[in-house]
């Protein structure tokens, strides 16, 4: 259920502001989207996994802290963001 360790090299080179940033609030919102679209795809086939449905609303509640954070620090980098991961708001 979580992403592979190449998934989430690929997402951290995509979104990294500098070389070896793994700890920008980018780099952590993308990660955190690619696993919550890889649960939500779980999901669909196990729909009566209500213990794996709880780990994926904290994933979303800390995705939208972050996301609260980025915006409230710098909007053009939340805009940006929200639009290169192409989630709402």
């Amino acid at each position: 259920m979580s992403i592979t360790a190449e998934d989430k090299a690929r997402v951290i080179k995509e979104f990294a502001t500098k070389d070896g940033d793994t700890g920008s609030p980018e780099v952590q919102v993308a990660i955190l989207t690619s696993r919550i679209n890889t649960l939500t795809e779980h999901f669909k086939t196990h729909k009566k996994d209500n213990h794996g449905r709880r780990g994926l609303l904290k994933l979303v509640a800390q995705r939208r802290k972050l996301l609260d954070y980025l915006k409230g620090k710098e909007e053009s980098r939340y805009q940006d963001l929200i639009q290169r991961l192409g989630i709402r708001r």
